[in-house]
């Protein structure tokens, strides 16, 4: 058995050697960071192209007409819907609504911590937070207040910091929760739920949170609500 050969092998790491591969990590890291912001900066670019070419929001658009609900923020582009998605007052993507209801944000654009708004900020006294378009639209025709849309579940908390970080301290803050009751039955955790519970405790603001009629087992959320019985939310402090 060669001794040397095993100390050299179990023995501390070569200085030079660590230091020279966190380096390489710290270029790797940069790289990565230079093409994402390449790639969201080209989102950028494509999102006002699109916005500047698009129309107003057709009313008889598919998905409006399920909903039920007018356009408000949305304008559209041939085929597709497009939600305004910013940044510290800057568009910086789109999410494109397409007629069977899916939705999908530019490829490579920025999608963490972004949002849209129905309604104005300027002056508001209190102001929702919620994942989807339709039910921030829901809740600005009930609640005539301005509500911010942070697409998804996953988004609540970033955007809810970043509003509160924005708005005066006398404004309140609501965030608006879907209810994804259908996922315990399947073994998962309520994402709705438990998301906007987060967003609500990092902020220190209410929860807001639809009830459902008796027997009924489709509804998940506010928009959802409205077109069941034209109403019905409880707030969860």
């Amino acid at each position: 058995m060669d001794l040397t050969e095993t100390v050299t092998l179990d023995g501390p790491h070569d200085p030079e050697a660590a230091a020279a591969a966190r380096l390489e990590a710290m270029q790797e890291r940069e790289r990565r960071d230079r093409e994402r912001r390449q790639r969201e900066a080209e989102a950028q670019a494509r999102a006002a192209r699109l916005w500047a070419q698009s129309r107003p929001a057709d009313p008889t658009f598919p998905y409006l007409t399920a909903k039920d609900l007018p356009p408000y923020n949305l304008r559209q582009r041939g085929d597709m819907l497009l939600m305004p998605l910013f940044n510290d007052g800057e568009l910086v993507n789109l999410e494109r609504i397409f007629p069977d209801g899916s939705k999908r944000p530019l490829p490579g654009g920025r999608v963490r911590g972004v949002a849209s708004l129905i309604g104005h900020l300027a002056g508001a006294g209190h102001v929702l937070v919620v994942e989807g378009w339709s039910t921030a639209a829901a809740l600005h025709e009930a609640m005539v207040c301005p509500v911010v849309v942070a697409r998804n579940a996953d988004n609540l908390a970033p955007v809810a910091r970043r509003l509160r970080q924005r708005l005066p301290e006398e404004v309140a803050i609501t965030i608006g929760g879907d209810d994804d009751r259908h996922l315990p039955a399947q073994g998962l955790p309520n994402k709705g739920r438990v998301a906007a519970r987060h967003a609500a405790l990092t902020i220190g603001a209410r929860l807001l949170m639809p009830t459902f009629c008796d027997g009924c087992e489709g509804c998940t959320d506010f928009a959802d609500v409205r077109q069941c019985r034209g109403g019905g939310a409880h707030h969860d402090d």
